[in-house]
């Protein structure tokens, strides 16, 4: 049987991707079988990475290591609900705080992060840290999120605090002045990450929070996620995900309102004039009805019945019992079809109103609060670090912040901890979800080569390529089932060519030693039947001949 190309390349590698998948899947299932259902706690196995705190300095870098409760602080103040008359309604920070490692999908053996442990509740820590002054330089802000118990409806998001006189960590709350808010956000169907800056309007000295246009979504998942905003000294910057771009934007052109407000606005005291037209169309006043227009003419008129389409109409002769049940009984009328002469009301044409002038709109004056900014990448100066949030889940794990000016110091960091990890949390994942499979709904992360032979093999190999990138080593161990397939395919492609080759010189041979021949090799009973009929003509034709001469 002969395969094309690609259905050889496809069947060869998923012949290879499911024998090489069962293998490693059931090697990992045995080290994960200690684990209990509901926690979903992965083992720690030899094989993950010891952490090591780093050497990398910045500003600020947090890893949450030992002594780290004398530097994050948890709030004792209560959420300020403006507006609300009721004292009642005023709600504590009464989440709590845990530094621990991770109980869902341990990538690495020994390395902690800060947990939001409360369930349902508001919560409020923070670090202070020596003041960070932006101007002129480049900021660069990462952290890790770990939603070990999913998202439903909350935030994981952090804020950088202005460095005031007045900042006391036991005071922090939603009330308290920030410079930044970043990180995720998901409640129903919104889904984001938070890009806000707060900045102060220089003539009239009130803070106006600035939202980035179209922020990316975030990425809800178990696993441990790298966020990273980065803003340029010329006023751009990006947002990365697990050290991706996902979002390029222009302070002075992407945040609304705008960093400089418009130099003119409308004027409040202006008013449209009773005088103006605001229809753009009139209907033509020199239009006419035409005299065969006729107005009363109905929509629908009965249909002829006609005896040579229809055939001979015959009156019903016996009251059918069944009318009182029934549709369709009662003296028949002909359908209904559509008058040709029906033209409707008449109305004249519409034309261009001569006397339309446009939209109205008021006259503009200058914006006595304009004020021109050449360079919001000057942030105010930043003196602390907060998670202030509410979130219906718990457990959201945060770790290995870095809050600098130095991009590359920031992507050593990462590749010292989120790449090491993540990789092995993966792995986890997958296996957790092919161990549960039966037990829950098919997804995406829930296919099994029988299932989807093409959607399998996408996720095996975004998963090759990723690992590809920082060790190809490390990559044919862990995914062994792309490196087996792709080996496959070349195999299967030199062997196609090979074998083209092969055919083309053995056809023409054949074709020339049927001409040398002179037969005929008929492929079916027509051919047959042809070359019989063939043959009578020419014995005909031949008595033909010997009769005339």
């Amino acid at each position: 049987m002969r395969y094309g190309a690609p259905a050889a390349v496809l069947s060869a590698t998923a012949l290879l991707s499911g024998v090489y998948a069962n293998n490693n899947e059931q090697s990992i299932l045995s080290d994960d079988s200690s684990a209990t259902a509901s926690a979903q706690p992965a083992s720690s196995s030899p094989s993950i990475p010891i952490f090591t705190p780093t050497t990398i300095k910045a500003a600020f870098v947090e890893q949450f290591v030992d002594g780290w409760d004398k530097i994050w602080k948890p709030s004792h103040a209560k959420k300020d609900l403006k507006g609300a008359t009721n004292k009642d309604e005023e709600w504590a920070y009464v989440g709590e705080f845990s530094v621990e490692e991770p109980t869902v999908f341990k990538g690495m053996e020994g390395d902690k992060g800060l947990v939001l442990k409360t369930q349902a509740a508001h919560h409020a820590i923070s670090a202070q840290f020596p003041k960070i002054d932006n101007k002129g330089k480049t900021l660069v802000v990462q952290y890790e999120v770990k939603l070990q118990g999913g998202l439903e409806c909350g935030g994981a998001y952090m804020k950088l605090l202005r460095d005031t006189k007045t900042l006391r960590q036991e005071e922090f709350s939603n009330a308290s002045p920030y410079v930044i808010m970043f990180g995720p956000d998901k409640c129903g169907a919104t889904n984001k990450v938070h890009l806000i800056i707060n900045h102060k309007n220089p003539k009239t000295g009130e803070y106006e929070e600035k939202h980035l246009k179209a922020p990316p979504p975030a990425r809800i998942t178990k696993t441990t996620e790298l966020y990273t905003l980065i803003i340029h000294q010329n006023n751009t910057g990006v947002i990365k995900l697990n050290d991706e771009q996902v979002k390029e934007f222009d302070l002075l052109e992407d945040f609304e309102p705008a960093f400089s407000p418009p130099a003119e606005i409308d004027d409040p005291k202006d008013s449209k004039p009773e005088t103006w037209v605001d229809e753009q169309r009139i209907p033509d006043p020199s239009a006419k009805k035409p005299e065969d227009w006729d107005e009363d003419a109905p929509f629908e008129i009965p249909e002829d019945w006609d005896d040579e389409e229809d055939g001979d109409w015959v009156a019903p002769t016996v009251n059918n019992p069944k009318c009182d049940e029934v549709s369709g009984c009662g003296p028949w009328t002909k359908p209904m079809m559509k008058n040709p002469k029906y033209k409707g009301k008449w109305s004249a044409p519409l034309i261009e109103n001569p006397a339309y002038k446009g939209p109205w709109s008021p006259r503009k004056i200058k914006n006595p609060a304009y004020y021109e900014i050449k360079n919001p990448a000057n942030l105010e100066p930043i003196g602390a670090i907060g998670f202030e949030l509410w979130t219906m889940q718990k457990d959201i794990l945060f770790d290995n912040i870095f809050i600098g000016h130095n991009v590359a110091d920031a992507h050593s960091f990462a590749d010292e901890t989120f790449h090491e990890k993540h990789p092995h949390e993966q792995l986890l994942e997958l296996a957790d979800k092919t161990k549960d499979s039966p037990l829950k709904p098919a997804g995406d992360s829930d296919l099994k080569i029988t299932d989807n032979p093409i959607l399998y093999i996408r996720q095996k190999f975004d998963l090759f390529y990723t690992l590809a990138q920082r060790d190809l080593i490390q990559a044919i161990t862990l995914v062994p089932e792309i490196s087996g397939g792709i080996c496959a395919v070349v195999v299967t492609l030199i062997a196609l060519i090979l074998g083209s080759f092969g055919r083309s010189s053995p056809s023409s041979t054949v074709s020339k030693d049927k001409k040398v021949a002179g037969k005929k090799m008929p492929s079916d009973e027509s051919e047959k039947t042809t070359d019989t009929d063939a043959t009578t003509k020419v014995v005909d034709v031949s008595k033909k001949d010997q009769n005339s001469n």
